[in-house]
């Protein structure tokens, strides 16, 4: 087999894939296996034509011949074409069942008329297409070499005449061989190209479900937040106001109505949170100005009011900074009134320095010990917030002392 016939042999499919079209797109063996059916029959034509036309032997030879390789057509469209058609070695048993009847129907035609050889441009591709390469090699020299052997004993023709067919026939199995298996490594080179492609598919896939997943948590970590430091600070403090109306009806009637217009106040901010949240827009309280003023608003509807200081250049700041820094306030003031006791005071002060923002909050209640485990989105949800934009936050406080103290530092600039 020459080098032109390899040129010819048509890429084979593994695994849904080819080599030659890309290794991701599939059927394209089945799409150009028409052409290849074309290139089969115009071999087998070329090698009739030249059989009949041949001076020797005589035509009563040649017919036979003929015909024989005649029977090829159906048997390759019965047998060969279907096994082609499939992944290499899928089917073993019936490859050398179809090559084992191809050889014995070509064998004795090329013994007849040696132009009958012609036809091993279009059979040497089966045996590569499929047979594993050492049989491929080994059937080809049968194609090759037997058919001038066969011929020679046959005929007896003059010793350069066989040495000439001789050398033309080892040739064919040189170049047949060698391009052969250059092109079945080349078709393995792309079979594992397209495994590791699909590899690469999964594992796109597997990282993107993961990172959906991932995603999914991240949310569900900040609404947790979001809720904990709004919705839930907002209802525990009008818990705690009913309860304190409750005992102040009979015994302090001002009181009351105070703490009345302060859970108003307090149910009007929670409704606005919960919009603010539905919309996923910033805090209700940074809409309507800056961060100090949202901070003195958030103090002075604690019970009692918490005292605001501010210190260094206010300016501006990143939304999620300032999200950040009125978060950390909330969560401080709401544990101070829920642990530090009913007499306890609290102040919270903005420090603004050159690249960061300091957010103190104190209380003078009962101290507790912050290294202790506390259930809920508390501290750990504090602390989150502050990493989550480069900060700090900490936790001073000693059991049994007096006050505890907060401290958030944020960088100015994200």
């Amino acid at each position: 087999m020459s080098a032109d016939l390899q040129v010819e042999e048509p890429p084979r499919r593994l695994n849904g894939f080819t080599g030659a079209a890309g290794a991701r797109e599939s059927h394209v063996w089945d799409r150009a296996f028409g052409p290849w059916d074309l290139y089969f029959g115009s071999v087998w034509a070329a090698t009739v034509a030249f059989v009949l036309g041949a001076d020797f032997p005589a035509l009563s030879y040649r017919i036979p011949a003929a015909a024989l390789l005649a029977l090829l057509i159906p048997w390759y469209a019965w047998a060969g074409r279907p096994l082609l058609l499939k992944d290499p070695g899928a089917e073993p048993g019936l490859s050398l069942r179809y090559l084992g009847v191809t050889l014995a129907l070509f064998l004795p035609a090329a013994f007849l008329v040696g132009e009958t050889r012609l036809i091993t441009f279009a059979l040497a591709p089966h045996c590569f297409m499929l047979l594993p390469l050492r049989r491929a090699i080994g059937a080809m020299a049968v194609v090759s070499l037997l058919p001038v052997a066969g011929w020679a004993l046959l005929w007896r023709p003059a010793g350069h005449i066989v040495f000439i067919n001789a050398v033309g026939a080892f040739v064919t199995f040189a170049f047949s061989s060698f391009f052969g298996a250059w092109i079945v490594r080349i078709i393995e080179q792309s079979q594992e190209r397209a495994s590791l492609i699909a590899e690469l598919d999964a594992s796109r896939e597997e990282v993107a479900r993961l990172s959906a997943a991932q995603g999914a948590h991240a949310e569900r970590e900040r609404m947790s937040r979001e809720i904990h430091d709004t919705l839930a600070q907002g209802f525990t403090s009008l818990l705690m106001l009913v309860q304190a109306v409750q005992s102040e009806l009979d015994t302090d009637p001002e009181q009351a109505r105070r703490h009345l217009d302060l859970m108003a106040a307090t149910a009007r901010q929670n409704l606005a949170e919960a919009r603010a949240l539905v919309a996923g827009g910033a805090p209700a309280d940074l809409d309507a100005g800056s961060l100090p003023d949202a901070v003195r608003r958030l103090a002075a509807r604690q019970d009692p009011p918490a005292a605001v200081s501010v210190t260094g250049g206010v300016r501006p700041l990143a939304a999620a900074l300032e999200v950040v820094a009125l978060r950390s306030c909330q969560e401080a003031l709401s544990n101070a009134a829920k642990h530090a006791g009913a007499a306890a005071r609290c102040s919270v002060r903005l420090a603004y320095g050159d690249g960061d923002l300091t957010v103190t909050v104190r209380d003078t209640g009962r101290g507790f010990d912050p290294a202790a485990p506390v259930p809920g989105y508390g501290l750990r949800g504090l602390r989150a917030r502050a990493a989550e934009v480069g900060g700090t936050a900490s936790v001073t406080s000693v059991p049994g002392a007096t006050g505890t103290t907060v401290t958030v530092t944020l960088p100015t600039t994200l």
